[in-house]
């Protein structure tokens, strides 16, 4: 080889050295370990886009909000990871607003890929868990107890997976997902997001469903609320709807509680649909939900506070049996929802089962 050769190829192996040397970065997920006593929110803050923020077993008495995309928070496990309120609320708006952990989006800026998983959120003022403006958010295998409004919530959000979480003994709805919670404005597109292999025991509401499309309630378990599956519509536009609550197991839920503004006392209430549209209400097993309120009853029907009926909706394959007033129940004025296929012993009108 000539002396220009090996010129060359030196001044070639300087310039892949320089572009390699120039080359930014690719940042390594990393674990960042919290034991009980230290602060989550520092953990959380020093994430970045990939990382997980574990959480060792103990008692953490704080609230966390989290506001970076793809952050993973995760306890040791739900039965020996457990958020609870401090003795003084925080400076976070999330600590100030009483909730033990925010996934803090917006419509513009969405979080995207967030992870909530295994661990325990109880006794906080407002909500366990409160999300807005997430975009494939995962909340998993956490227990949310003893709180004053929802237990996991969230609001503006798509493509969500709320699975195998426990809520129980909460003030509001165990489960609770809407568009939007503080205007009025027609339903939104979850964009597939799924609630399923969840059990919401001793809630008001096992699970709320307001004002939204293409979503799915599937394979829950609800007993001991006042009311098991709430999905509520009304007269917004586009109207809620094109929603699917299939193979969920639906009974015992008859507890008390007092009406409110908004609605008459609840009691007695598995499957509820107030002002929807072409809804799917399939396979379920509704059992012993039994009361005197003008929602009581295994499914039913029931026109929105505003009036609006429900409308192309389909009631079948659903084994009904044990509930009072009803089994079936369609107290709406609409004629265009079908009931087909059901295993039942009453309905209102008669002739349903």
């Amino acid at each position: 080889m000539n002396r220009r050769h090996l010129a060359y190829l030196a001044t070639a192996t300087a310039a892949v050295a320089a572009g390699l040397g120039a080359a930014p970065s690719v940042h390594q997920p990393t674990v960042h370990r919290v034991q009980s006593g230290q602060s989550i929110q520092k953990a959380v803050d020093a994430a970045k886009k990939g990382d997980t923020v574990l959480l060792e077993p103990g008692t953490y008495k704080q609230s966390v909000d989290i506001r970076k995309s793809g952050v993973t928070l995760r306890g040791h496990s739900a039965a020996r990871t457990v958020l609870m309120p401090a003795a003084k609320p925080g400076k976070s708006a999330c600590a100030k607003a009483g909730n033990g952990v925010c996934v803090t989006g917006t419509d513009k800026s969405p979080l995207k890929d967030v992870t909530v998983r295994s661990l325990t959120v109880r006794g906080f003022a407002k909500n366990g868990l409160w999300a807005t403006g997430t975009d494939r958010l995962k909340v998993r295998y956490v227990i949310s107890e003893k709180n004053g409004q929802w237990g996991i919530a969230e609001e503006r959000s798509v493509d969500s997976v709320l699975s195998h979480n426990m809520v129980r003994k909460n003030g509001d709805a165990g489960l609770f997902v809407a568009n939007t919670v503080d205007t009025e404005e027609g339903a939104r597109d979850a964009e597939r997001t799924v609630i399923r292999h969840n059990r919401m025991a001793d809630n008001r509401v096992g699970v709320t469903v307001r004002r939204l499309r293409n979503l799915d309630v599937d394979r829950n378990e609800a007993t001991g609320n006042c009311t098991g599956v709430f999905v509520v519509g009304d007269e917004s536009k586009p109207r809620g709807g094109h929603l699917s609550v299939t193979r969920n197991y639906v009974h015992d839920n008859n507890k008390y509680c007092a009406k409110t503004p908004r609605l008459p006392y609840l009691q007695g209430s598995g499957i509820v649909l107030t002002g929807v549209e072409k809804t799917l209400v399939a396979r379920n097993r509704v059992e012993d939900n039994k009361g005197k309120s003008p929602l009581s009853g295994g499914i039913v029907l029931f026109k929105s506070l505003v009036g609006t009926p429900n409308e192309r909706n389909d009631v079948r394959d659903n084994l009904v049996t044990g509930n009072s007033p009803a089994d079936l129940a369609n107290r709406d004025t609409a004629k265009n929802n079908t009931f087909g296929r059901n295993t039942c012993t009453l309905s209102e009108p008669a002739g349903m089962c």
